[in-house]
């Protein structure tokens, strides 16, 4: 294995064993003696740790230097069909997610959220502290623990998912896709009334750069399974209808 691609696998390693443990980035850096920066940098594939740095982790842990060093178990290829809800911020995957849920008795997931909790930051400071690229790699990384629980879910995925291809044929190998069309005014007004005015701070062409965005990313979205216009049926009807999408789609 070459050698960033060995560090990549490593810090994927470092990661899932935290998570699995409920450890926060400050906790392993402390209980492995180690300065919080070296961690993440750790983590994002860059560091490259000496032995007794590692063996400090792996203790940490609760693992070995050996099986952090191990190389990522493949994905599943198969299993229970999730119903997975694309669209830009406002679209509404969050409000119709747990909606759809409840009805259908499923769980329901954020992937930005697991994203969060895998990383113990923020998606501000992720994209702070490392850029986009490490995002994408933490929303791959956390789509397929998702999969790895192997039960059918109701996720709602990061608007940008779409223009990741990789990781958007892995989630259609294994998902419903939802598309949840709405007006660029739908969009911006949704996020503002859940108390979020970033879009408009220091931004006046933010509605512009919002219809380019969607003009760019439409004839992605538009090739998900199903597209639901959630301006035009409102919460009560647009529920009912990803609800049948998915059960007719549903393998």
């Amino acid at each position: 294995m070459k050698r960033v691609a060995l560090l990549t696998a490593l810090g994927q390693r470092v990661r899932e064993a935290r998570t699995e443990r409920g450890q926060t980035l400050r906790d392993l850096a402390s209980r492995a003696g180690l300065s919080l920066r070296f961690v993440a940098e750790v983590e994002a594939g860059r560091g490259n740790p000496s032995v007794a740095s590692l063996a400090g982790m792996a203790e940490a842990l609760g693992t070995s230097a050996s099986a952090l060093l191990a190389e990522p178990a493949a994905g599943l290829a198969s299993g229970p069909r999730l119903l997975a809800l694309l669209g830009l911020r406002g679209a509404g995957k969050s409000t119709l997610g747990r909606r759809v849920a409840r009805q259908l008795h499923l769980p329901f997931v954020e992937l930005d959220r697991r994203i969060e909790e895998a990383c113990g930051l923020t998606l501000d400071e992720v994209f702070a502290l490392h850029g986009e690229p490490y995002y994408r790699r933490l929303e791959r990384e956390a789509l397929e623990a998702v999969l790895r629980e192997d039960r059918p879910l109701v996720l709602a995925t990061g608007g940008g998912l779409v223009a990741a291809g990789d990781t958007l044929a892995r989630l259609r190998e294994r998902a419903v896709t939802v598309w949840l069309r709405a007006r660029p005014e739908d969009h911006w007004n949704r996020v503002v009334q859940q108390g979020d005015r970033r879009p408009m701070a220091d931004h006046p062409e933010a509605m512009a750069e919002l219809r380019r965005l969607l003009a760019a990313r439409e004839p992605l979205y538009s090739a998900s399974d199903h597209v639901v216009d959630t301006s035009r049926l409102g919460i009560e009807a647009a529920t009912r209808a990803v609800i049948l999408a998915y059960s007719k789609t549903r393998g």
